[in-house]
């Protein structure tokens, strides 16, 4: 399939640019200054995410971000500083080193894992190496060994798209006739998700490309947790699938149906949880772009159709 997602980037704070106090604060924290920084691609953060190495040649990742850059990513910094603290020493993700926080800037120093991005398109082995260390994950990661939200709960709100579209009046305009005509269909169909998607498997809850790492010993490392929650075991799968599709990857029921963890899932969970996730997607694509990310909606517009198109495959034909 060609890729329909445009690239999963934003704009980056250089290292540069960070206040005084903050480099500071990481030469602090690493025990010497930083003397080279290498912006990261991937990702829509407006802040710092830079590799970085000190004068007695540690290395470090450092993510900085304030909310003059955008209002909501220091409490995702913070939550992820959290999430990250909490994770057992043998989760494949980078260990947090430390953090700084003034109220306005907040920063964290992870662990440099040796590793690249996922090619996009994506490619066959490459996402067999992902799909089977996400089902690993899954299986180590239950029950959660981290106090993180139930999913019911983190996505209550942003997983009733298609009813927030009606309540909003929008009429669908710009969507394929298809989903523009079903807009009510669609709510109903998503309503009962929760009653499907929640579990006690911590879920990364954003699995992208731009998320994973992969190492030279084809290990597999999951970064940026700042959205983990407690979730269904098929959760991350079933979130993560839509955007490989928009990434150039497989027909995603298929790759559900094969895997372990969807082999067995509830197929009337699935469905609503599905339907539930597209109606984030198409209904946040819609909105302004938020401050500072001004790559993200059509990013999620490609999600959105990915994942509508799974959908509609899953319904089968309407009825004559």
């Amino acid at each position: 399939m060609t890729p329909t997602a445009p690239p999963a980037a934003g704009v980056r704070t250089p290292w540069g640019d960070l206040p005084q106090p903050v480099r500071d604060a990481v030469a602090r924290l690493l025990g010497a200054p930083v003397t080279e920084a290498v912006t990261q691609p991937g990702g829509f953060s407006p802040g710092v995410a830079a590799r970085v190495a000190t004068a007695d040649h540690q290395r470090a990742f450092v993510k900085a971000v304030s909310a003059d850059l955008n209002p909501e990513s220091p409490e995702l910094h913070r939550r992820e500083a959290r999430n990250a603290a909490a994770l057992p020493s043998d989760t494949p993700a980078p260990r947090l080193l430390g953090t700084y926080d003034d109220g306005t800037w907040v920063a964290l120093v992870l662990e440099d894992v040796e590793g690249r991005q996922p090619h996009v398109p994506w490619r066959a082995t490459e996402l067999r190496l992902v799909l089977d260390a996400v089902g690993e994950l899954s299986r180590t990661l239950t029950p959660s060994p981290v106090d993180a939200p139930p999913v019911t709960k983190a996505m209550v709100h942003s997983f009733r798209g298609w009813q927030h579209m009606i309540d909003a009046g929008d009429t669908g305009d710009g969507l394929d006739p298809w989903t523009a005509v079903r807009l009510h269909e669609l709510a109903e169909l998503a309503a009962p998700w929760g009653d499907f998607a929640g579990g006690e498997t911590l879920a990364h809850s954003d699995l992208r490309a731009d998320n994973l790492l992969l190492t030279a010993d084809r290990r597999v490392v999951f970064v940026d947790w700042p959205h983990a929650t407690r979730a269904a075991p098929w959760f991350d799968l079933l979130v993560m699938l839509p955007c490989v599709r928009a990434q150039g990857g497989p027909d995603p029921e298929s790759v559900f149906a094969t895997h372990p963890l969807g082999s067995g899932a509830d197929p009337e969970g699935i469905t609503a949880t599905l339907a539930a996730l597209a109606g984030f997607f198409i209904q946040q694509s819609r909105q302004p772009p938020p401050p500072g990310l001004p790559t993200l909606r059509p990013f999620q517009r490609a999600q959105g159709d990915a994942a509508l198109e799974w959908l509609r495959k899953r319904l089968g034909p309407a009825p004559a």
